[in-house]
């Protein structure tokens, strides 16, 4: 007997996932991250995505973009009318999926770092943390190597709100910092 596993049953299932998900990621995604996101399924394969999608570009539901592919209007108004024939637990996995990735991809371009090598040998790391309305904290670190540099940059890219945050509640402590300082000694 053959046990059922999983909600996509055929190329259809497989291409109204991927347009659910493709209307939801506010960021062009490439076959390899739209196969990760639409990933909420045991019977889905990796070959399942890469054959659908060419489909759906030659049908006008995507297009091609820089950094991958992106929905376009057909393939938003098939969405609004086959979204609900996807199993809501694929679909709430989708979400979710799709949700982290928008996420993880904003933050992400809320922060930009470059290492610039010093003639000496030393490096500089520079490091800028912005929001929407533009930049919230530039730190120009000065380095020994390049190695530290990339080191410091790498830590900043994974920590940037904490160490904005960390920042902005030292300089906005109550007190006088002439007092902390003395205190320190």
């Amino acid at each position: 007997m053959d046990e059922h596993h999983g909600f996509i049953n055929d190329m259809l299932d497989v291409k109204i996932l991927i347009l659910y998900v493709m209307n939801r990621v506010i960021y062009p995604v490439d076959e390899h991250k739209l196969y990760e996101l639409c990933l909420q399924d045991d019977k889905l394969s990796y070959f399942d995505v890469m054959q659908a999608v060419p489909q759906l570009v030659e049908s006008g539901h995507l297009a091609p973009c820089k950094g991958g592919y992106q929905i376009t209007d057909k393939g938003r108004q098939n969405t609004a009318i086959t979204k609900d024939s996807l199993a809501y637990p694929v679909m709430q996995r989708a979400s979710r999926a799709v949700d982290r990735f928008n996420r993880e991809v904003r933050r992400d371009s809320f922060v930009r770092t470059e290492i610039l090598e010093q003639p000496n040998g030393d490096a500089l790391a520079v490091m800028h943390y912005n929001d929407e309305m533009g930049p919230l904290i530039t730190i120009e670190y000065s380095c020994t190597s390049p190695r530290q540099a990339a080191f410091l940059t790498n830590a900043f890219h994974t920590r940037a709100d904490r160490i904005y945050q960390t920042v902005t509640e030292l300089l906005t402590a109550k007190g006088d910092p002439a007092d902390e300082a003395g205190q320190e000694e």
